[in-house]
């Protein structure tokens, strides 16, 4: 069959590898910064400053479709042109419209990392790690005009450790789809599909992350749910710990062992770096290579704690 792809990033490259390896021919893709920018901004990053997937599809010698967006007639003439059988999209922004859905001879399909129809919308591995699921995965489905609700096709489970960051699963569920496309990709040839309409009373639907989301908040939560907010939001955003006016960023944190008796949100330890904080359980956790987040004003990080941040008081 032959093959465009859509997207960008590490999903992006995924699916360029799988379809490879699948056998099946990749007659063009469509990268992200056709998009976010205009053909002259995009001519001088390729060209001097060009993207990780830039550098990757040119190594490869695939075709670069050129176009504003994937929902204008140039990209759906491009489509047509390149007799495309499927669409494959691993992350993307626009919503596709109906006409660039039914623009490929077989299908359009986009792999979302989490297993639908729970999880829909963008950032999955961040919200599946705040609500303590064991369980994430991919789901390969049939596109329709809205994000993420067409009929299921493919869905393969992987386990979310302990220790899991947000980034870390989101490298999992991009090797699994790197895998796991070939089967779907050979299933159209050797059988008929029959795609899953999606349950909508098992479905949720999560948000953008907000500036908000970064902030602890040790009265409502417990250690490991604390612990759990700076796993799902690395790297993509640095937890902050709130302090009268201002805010602390970390390089490290630790549950310590002892339970205190203090109230939540109680600072019971302090050295030049890094401070100790009473969750809502009472465990504590020590917070280390602390700045303050304001330029200039974390250049003085150790004085604010030395002089400013005092025993006994509370984080906000």
């Amino acid at each position: 069959m032959k093959i465009v792809i859509v997207g960008y990033g590490e999903m992006f490259d995924s699916l360029v590898a799988g379809t490879l390896a699948s056998g099946h021919q990749i007659v063009g893709v469509f990268r992200h910064e056709n998009v976010i920018y205009s053909p002259l901004k995009r001519f001088i990053y390729d060209n001097l400053f060009p993207s990780a997937n830039k550098l990757f599809i040119k190594s490869l010698g695939l075709y670069d479709i050129k176009s504003k967006s994937v929902n204008c007639n140039k990209f759906r003439k491009e489509i047509k042109k390149l007799d495309a059988d499927i669409i494959l999209v691993g992350s993307w922004s626009e919503k596709f419209t109906l006409e660039t859905i039914c623009s490929p001879k077989v299908a359009c399909i986009n792999v979302h990392p989490s297993l639908l129809p729970k999880y829909r919308g963008p950032n999955p591995y961040i919200q599946v790690i705040l609500n303590n699921e064991k369980k994430s995965g991919i789901t390969f489905h049939l596109m329709n005009e809205y994000f993420d609700k067409g009929a299921i096709l493919y869905q393969v489970q992987t386990d979310i450790s302990d220790e899991e960051t947000g980034y870390s699963l989101k490298l999992k569920c991009c090797e699994l789809a790197r895998k796991e496309v070939v089967n779907l990709l050979n299933s159209y040839r050797e059988k008929i599909q029959i795609p899953l309409i999606q349950n909508e009373k098992d479905s949720s639907y999560q948000s953008h992350i907000s500036l908000k989301d970064s902030i602890l908040d040790f009265e409502q939560e417990n250690s490991s749910e604390i612990a759990r907010r700076i796993r799902a939001l690395t790297p993509w955003m640095d937890c902050h710990i709130a302090y009268k006016d201002e805010f602390f960023t970390f390089k490290k944190y630790k549950i310590c062992s002892e339970i205190s008796k203090l109230s939540p949100s109680t600072i019971i330890k302090k050295s030049k770096n890094s401070i100790s904080i009473v969750c809502k359980d009472n465990r504590v956790i020590e917070f280390s290579g602390l700045k303050l987040k304001r330029p200039v004003l974390n250049l003085f990080t150790k004085f604010y704690i030395k002089y400013i941040v005092k025993i006994n008081s509370k984080v906000l």
